[in-house]
């Protein structure tokens, strides 16, 4: 199979063609498709740009998420490490094979350049983002792994334990990253074994999360969708369209951090997994659910009126105080009341099954991109974590705060700009 050569073409012998950019790679020739009719898993993002896709690319359904701890202690297997992800990546979004050569070619004494299992699934809108975590530039006793301690962002540690976390060290922390989204589970995960595959020596994956049903949008066309509470969630969320909330609130500026410059252009991903009570929430009578988010369960309107974009009115009176109650998540996690600061948010519900208690072992997968953690994201944590009445029904599992660096332009890999 040569480089050029999409997985769908395996099984139908077409060849990719670019229909524009961030919409959709189509193969010709092959005769199922149109029966298939997805528009969805024909249609493929550009890897390569100013920014890493995956950020404000319109959020799939599907998410696998993995941290991986780096093995090596050579910079340069980093580096190569690093280069051999990005050439894969490049492929992999594209609907080629993680390899040069595919799944199917080559020679039958070796193992396959690729694991085969999204033959003929096209791209899918298949995103790959990369994350640089605290302990690539030290280790915990401080130790200088590769030469990259002087360079490390000046916000780049790990997050801090709030209130009620319940932290589980196999759930939390990472070197690296990947966050792989797509609208097919199968090329999602397809995405992250070939990665750790190649990673194979000098990176191992430390945890993972599979996540499904978006719990956010990242732009105005798309409708916003419910977490497993039953209620709309991100509808305050920067979308795409906002140039300067971007500007503001997500992508780091040159000279927002003199040590880290070749971090402009990316941004920080903060990470929680948060698992929900949802056994005890669904007992609660709905009147009690809307005071505790502070908007309505049908349209995700706020208590104080009118439709789900409508700005709250946090000083309407109610019956026993204001009709949006201020321990509501609305009114505690609310930009008024957090210096004006916004996230775009890209979580996913998930569920991995019950617990040894038998309750389902449920919630969601936050993820949130920020301009800087220390004002955009710490504080309104923290003051979720002390006032958020739908604290009760919430448990947090996982933490890890990760350095997202700018898009590559080709010829380049990612972080390169880290090891100039």
């Amino acid at each position: 199979m040569s480089a050029g050569l999409s997985r769908r073409a395996l099984l139908g012998g077409g060849a990719a063609a670019a229909l524009g950019v961030g919409v959709a790679a189509n193969v010709a020739g092959r005769p199922d498709h149109a029966a298939a009719g997805s528009s969805a898993e024909a249609t493929a993002y550009p890897f390569h740009g100013e920014h890493q896709a995956g950020i404000v690319t319109p959020v799939q359904d599907r998410l696998h998420f993995a941290a991986f701890d780096v093995r090596t202690s050579s910079r340069e297997e980093l580096q190569e490490l690093l280069r051999a992800w990005t050439d894969a990546a490049a492929r992999m979004t594209q609907g080629e094979a993680a390899g040069p050569v595919g799944p199917t070619e080559g020679d039958t004494r070796l193992p396959p350049d690729d694991t085969g299992e999204a033959i003929g699934l096209g791209p899918s809108g298949l995103t790959l983002t990369f994350g640089f975590g605290p302990g690539l530039f030290a280790d915990a006793e401080g130790k200088d792994r590769f030469g990259l301690a002087d360079r490390r962002p000046r916000a780049l540690r790990p997050l801090p334990h709030f209130p009620a976390d319940a932290l589980e060290a196999a759930r939390s922390g990472g070197d690296l990253c990947v966050q792989a989204c797509a609208d097919d589970p199968q090329v999602a995960v397809h995405a992250v074994r070939n990665l750790a595959r190649i990673g194979f020596g000098a990176a191992s994956v430390r945890w993972s999360q599979l996540g499904f049903g978006r719990t956010s949008r990242t732009t105005r066309s798309q409708e916003t969708p419910r977490n497993l509470f039953g209620f709309k969630d991100g509808t305050a969320n920067v979308a795409a369209e906002e140039g300067q909330a971007l500007r503001d609130h997500v992508w780091i500026a040159p000279g927002d951090d003199p040590r880290a410059e070749w971090l402009a252009g990316g941004s920080y991903l903060c990470v929680r997994r948060i698992n929900m009570r949802v056994e005890i929430w669904d007992a609660q009578p709905l009147g009690d659910q809307e005071g505790f988010i502070g908007r309505t369960k049908r349209t995700g309107a706020p208590l104080s009126g009118g439709d789900e974009f409508s700005a709250p009115d946090f000083a309407m009176p109610g019956r026993d105080g204001p009709v949006i109650p201020a321990d509501s998540h609305v009114a505690v996690v609310h930009p008024e009341h957090n210096g004006d600061v916004r996230m775009l948010r890209r979580g996913y519900n998930f569920v991995d099954g019950s617990t040894d208690l038998g309750a389902l072992d449920a919630g969601l997968f936050f993820l949130a991109y920020v301009r800087d953690p220390d004002t955009h994201f710490i504080p309104v944590q923290e003051r979720m974590s002390r006032q958020d009445a739908m604290m009760e029904y919430l448990k947090f599992t996982g933490s890890a705060l990760f350095a997202v660096p700018p898009g590559v332009r080709p010829g380049e890999y990612v972080g390169q700009r880290l090891f100039a």
